[in-house]
């Protein structure tokens, strides 16, 4: 049996080497690592593939949620509604640029943004809402589409771990995760479903103003060469890891395919067990598996996860500590936060390998460990 990684990112090139060696190849003869026919190519075929009007990219995910946040206007001490159950990133960015995040509870069953928690937290402080399509899932919206527009807020989707995520409207209608927010941002980090060979990341919208205004933000705030409107920041997807993504976006369908199969695998194994909650997909979404978490009854996660080790099964918990307990967000008066179902989680999830290179032989051999620990407890 072949080694398992949690993210096996060399075999997944070693299938298109000749594709990718020649494309970073055109790139260097090109001499064009910054901007360039790579950068152009591979920003059409994004925006093809996601259906927005326009589409930026940048340097990585947490520039683009940054950047959102600037185009927008918001200012110091705006409120951004955002869930705890998340990666850093979503609410550093707003603490960076002085506004004051306000977490909200997740769905236990989906662990994406309550939609009702949001109406709960708006004030009259409140600019703007950053749903986060948690593990490779959307989140509710529809819904939350509906409560920014009745109270005037922005919608930045948190995009980075479900690119290629299909959300369906209540009508029928189909839309990209990413794609349905007023802006939509992304990460290409190595282990993402759309991965870079180094960072990377865009963001989506299909508001002409605002996309002038990220694609002047992302390029020190010019419009013109030396003449800044506004100030930015420099942020910018190189060519070399265009030119790797532009092969890879060809086969992101089947990249989310193989992760739908291998957690297919796993529900099947695990389905009908008392103590092991496989994941819910919701009616309106489809399941991309940036990440396969269970959720655990009765169980010692932390025994669980060091067996595994010593199976040598890598595993993960995201994420053990929710936004409103860091200690970087102390400053904000976060003292006061009861998020019971996002605590419930912290202490119950653990997420197992899930990447396209997985075989059954080792899915098996995942599966029959786990179910050994746990039934043996």
């Amino acid at each position: 049996m072949r080694p398992i990684q949690m993210v096996d990112t060399k075999n997944q090139y070693l299938k298109i080497k000749n594709e990718i060696d020649t494309a970073i190849e055109q790139v260097i003869s090109s001499a064009a690592y910054i901007g360039g026919k790579a950068v152009q190519d591979f920003t059409t075929a994004l925006n093809t593939y996601n259906g927005s009007k326009h589409t930026i990219t940048c340097a990585n995910g947490t520039d683009a949620l940054q950047i959102a946040m600037m185009a927008l206007n918001l200012q110091p001490g705006d409120e951004v509604i955002t869930p705890s159950f998340t990666y850093i990133a979503t609410t550093e960015v707003v603490a960076l640029l002085k506004l004051k995040p306000v977490f909200v509870e997740v769905d236990a069953k989906t662990f994406c943004i309550d939609a009702n928690a949001i109406r709960k937290a708006i004030t009259p402080k409140t600019k703007a809402i950053v749903p986060v399509h948690l593990y490779g899932q959307a989140a509710p919206m529809e819904a939350i589409m509906q409560i920014a527009e009745e109270y005037n807020l922005f919608v930045i989707e948190d995009n980075a771990q479900a690119i290629g995520c299909t959300y369906t409207y209540s009508n029928g209608t189909k839309k990209k995760t990413g794609s349905i927010g007023h802006i939509g941002c992304t990460s290409f980090y190595p282990s993402k479903n759309l991965g870079a060979f180094g960072d990377g990341g865009a963001i989506f919208t299909d508001d002409d103003a605002l996309a002038e205004k990220i694609k002047m933000i992302a390029n020190h705030g010019q419009s013109k060469r030396y003449y800044h409107d506004v100030v930015g920041c420099n942020s910018r997807l190189d060519g070399i890891q265009a030119a790797i993504l532009n092969e890879k976006l060809k086969h992101l369908d089947a990249y989310n395919a193989a992760r739908q199969t291998a957690a297919a695998f796993y529900n099947k194994a695990f389905a009908n067990h008392s103590k092991i909650t496989t994941p819910f997909v919701a009616h309106y979404s489809t399941h991309v598996y940036h990440q396969y978490t269970l959720q655990l009854q009765n169980v010692n996660r932390d025994g669980l996860n060091a067996y595994l080790a010593e199976k040598k099964i890598p595993s993960m918990i995201y994420y053990p500590v929710p936004g409103h307990k860091q200690k970087m967000f102390e400053n904000f008066g976060l003292n006061n936060y009861n998020l019971e179902t996002t605590d419930w989680l912290t202490e119950r999830v653990i997420s197992l390998p899930i990447h396209t290179e997985l075989d059954t032989e080792q899915l098996t051999y995942i599966t029959t460990e786990i179910l050994n620990y746990i039934n043996n407890i």
